[in-house]
């Protein structure tokens, strides 16, 4: 069996030894392969294809967005209700309720409320509004106002929203339940 003497590990690469050094970059090509194109024409015919899909793209993004109509554009006229301070918003309108903290945020559609529960502090001027879904969870959002004399505004806002568009389940008439006509049944025991 031959064994080999010396060391035989890769050479080092890196920024302790290459200040140039890039990781994912591979090292330059010292001589050209024969039938190599020159690298301008490549980066010529590259930036030819990207400018084209480029154009290609926009044209059909107006070819969209003239052929479809915008949804935001056709709001029906009704009441809108909308709090917000520095970090918290909440919008409740035809589409149903949107609730934003900070960067995060969420959306309700009317059918997918169970209840909008409004509470207020005793003291303080936080505006709390909690959304119940029928699956049993909540949303609360706590919206700081300027003074708590706006909590009667936003409270009449928000249920002339509620009123308009949430329909409750009390609301709706039960199906009437028919009644069958008793049978005279002899008792078992009767003899």
């Amino acid at each position: 069996m031959e064994q080999r003497r010396g060391s035989t590990s890769q050479p080092l690469e890196g920024a302790g030894f290459d200040p140039a050094f890039i990781p994912g970059l591979t090292a330059p090509v010292t001589g050209e392969p024969e039938g190599a194109r020159p690298a301008e024409d490549e980066a010529e015919e590259e930036t030819e294809a990207v400018r084209d899909a480029d154009e290609a793209t926009a044209a059909d993004s107006a070819d969209q967005q003239a052929g479809e109509p915008e949804e935001e554009d056709e709001a029906p006229d009704g009441p809108v209700f909308e709090a917000a301070d520095r970090r918290a918003r909440i919008v409740a309108d035809h589409k149903g309720v949107r609730l934003s903290l900070d960067d995060q945020s969420c959306e309700f559609r009317w059918d997918e409320v169970g209840a909008v529960e409004t509470e207020t502090g005793r003291f303080g001027k936080r505006f709390t509004v909690t959304v119940h879904t029928p699956d049993r969870r909540w949303y609360p959002i706590e919206i700081e106002a300027t003074s708590r004399s706006r909590f009667k505004e936003w409270e009449a806002a928000l249920d002339e929203v509620l009123d308009a568009y949430f329909e409750d389940d009390e609301e709706k008439p039960e199906p009437s339940e028919e009644k069958t006509p008793a049978e005279d049944k002899e008792p078992a025991d009767a003899e």
